[in-house]
């Protein structure tokens, strides 16, 4: 069986994967991809801690997350569609004010 540790630190990597992608690229679907990222590393750990305590309200809690997470992806490739209809750009410094 693996330990908890293990599964700790993997959390912890895709997580500071995910934060550092969001932090060092500038294209908003490299970024929307990173907070996926971020947020399924947090689901890893509820998952591993849930296992480890014999407590079903982690794993409950994961598939609250991966609904939210599917509904930010959905309604930000959304956004991210429209800014680049209007502005023909993916960048972040290049999109300064979004106006209605």
């Amino acid at each position: 069986m693996v330990p908890l540790n293990w599964y700790m630190l993997l959390s912890a990597v895709v997580f500071t994967i995910g934060v550092t992608g969001f932090l060092m690229r500038r294209n908003i679907i490299i970024m929307l991809m990173s907070i996926e990222l971020m947020l399924n590393g947090v689901n890893i750990n509820l998952v591993a801690l849930s296992h480890y305590l014999q407590d079903m309200r982690g794993q409950i809690l994961t598939f609250f997350v991966i609904s939210v997470a599917a509904a930010e992806a959905a309604i930000g490739l959304a956004i991210i569609i429209a800014l680049f209809r209007n502005k023909a750009t993916a960048h972040v410094d290049e999109v300064q004010e979004m106006k209605g």
